[in-house]
């Protein structure tokens, strides 16, 4: 259990970072040239790599790979909704939340084994 919550903190920290290198350039870079913005988002997709590595790796002890891809998936949504909205200043929509039962739906089904034995 410790590897699983170890491994999701992780996961959101380098998520952060993820959701930051692949989406903020559009609202902080978009009037400099596509290459800066690819090689600033570069540079903070390091940092993003530096946590998800090891995350992926502690996780792979106590998930399996299908485990490890859906709980990423969830913690992507549960990180990019608060980003677009906040950060991005993108409207609430109601599509976030049928999102986020999709992705709970596949987190249930992928660990239900696990779950209940």
């Amino acid at each position: 259990m410790r590897a699983i919550i170890t491994t999701t903190f992780l996961l959101c920290c380098s998520n952060i970072f993820m959701t930051f290198a692949w989406y903020g350039h559009l609202k902080n870079l978009s009037n400099k040239p596509w290459i800066i913005a690819a090689l600033i988002s570069w540079g903070i997709a390091l940092f993003e790599y530096l946590i998800q590595v090891p995350a992926n790796r502690i996780g792979f002890q106590a998930m399996d790979l299908g485990q490890l891809k859906i709980l990423q998936e969830a913690i992507t949504l549960s990180i990019f909704v608060p980003f677009s909205v906040f950060f991005m200043k993108e409207q609430m929509r109601l599509d976030f939340l049928w999102a986020g039962l999709c992705i709970l739906g596949a987190v249930f089904f992928i660990f239900r084994q696990k779950m209940f034995g």
